[in-house]
């Protein structure tokens, strides 16, 4: 299939990241992207931006590169079992999307992440509250081994919430391996019940640094090796995935 949608990246606003806005396009559109979504870290990330960032992003013209519509939101860290994060709804008025992620807090005593993985029921729980926030389009890396999770009650919930299950093409690269590990068998696992419960899913980069947008290759194998159906995917239909965001969409009409 086309893959003509990457709407989870990150650029120099993120404070971890490499690539500036116009960087991250260029590299977007030779890539053959034609919706580009920048979801820059809210403000618990160290270094990440400051609400008025996103306040802000009025003053950006979506289309302000030729052949390439931009989608501006955030990548929100979700806080604790009852699926809290860290914008408020008001805020999250100001975007386009919102992505839902967990940052584990895996070594004790540090401030940040501020989530602590608990059971399979209460970080299930801590994603499907999530879901509930009208502000959130997306569930980022549900892949995290460090995180389990029942994938079949995630599957399930994503569909009736309308909310898409992200394949993060970051979780599989080498380099991130030992961070989440057990990634590949868990995107197995969730295709498995996203395909018996018909929930779609979205392939992201979540790409820090502008060679990694687009670059959907080990996502592709999984796929491929689970004949997915393509239908349930939705990178190949700009009109479908509008009609997720809760910004852009209204004024896609």
């Amino acid at each position: 299939m086309r893959f003509l949608i990457d709407s989870h990246t990150h650029t120099v606003a993120s404070g971890h990241a490499y690539h500036t806005l116009g960087e991250m396009a260029a590299a977007a559109r030779d890539r053959g992207i034609q919706v580009l979504g920048i979801t820059e870290h809210g403000p618990q990330i160290p270094g990440s931006c400051n609400p008025i960032y996103f306040a802000n992003y009025h003053a950006l013209d979506r289309d302000l590169y030729a052949g390439l519509l931009l989608v501006m939101g955030a990548e929100l860290d979700i806080l604790d079992y009852d699926g809290r994060v860290d914008l408020t709804e008001r805020q999250m008025k100001w975007t386009d999307l919102g992505i839902a992620s967990i940052h584990p807090n895996v070594s004790s005593g540090e401030a940040y992440p501020p989530y602590v993985p608990g059971s399979v029921k209460e970080n299930t729980g801590a994603y499907l509250n999530a879901m509930e926030n009208p502000a959130v389009e997306i569930i980022g890396h549900p892949d995290d081994a460090r995180v389990p999770v029942d994938y079949e009650e995630l599957a399930r919930h994503a569909r009736d919430a309308r909310v898409l299950l992200e394949l993060n093409a970051a979780s599989l690269h080498p380099s991130n391996v030992r961070g989440r590990g057990g990634s590949a068998e868990n995107m197995k696992k969730m295709l498995h019940f996203c395909e018996k419960w018909g929930a779609p899913v979205i392939v992201n980069s979540d790409a820090h640094s502008a060679g990694r947008i687009g670059r959907f290759e080990r996502v592709e194998e999984i796929l491929a090796e689970t004949g997915f159906p393509e239908e349930l995917v939705v990178n190949g239909d700009v009109e479908k995935y509008m009609r997720y965001l809760h910004g852009s969409a209204q004024r896609a009409g």
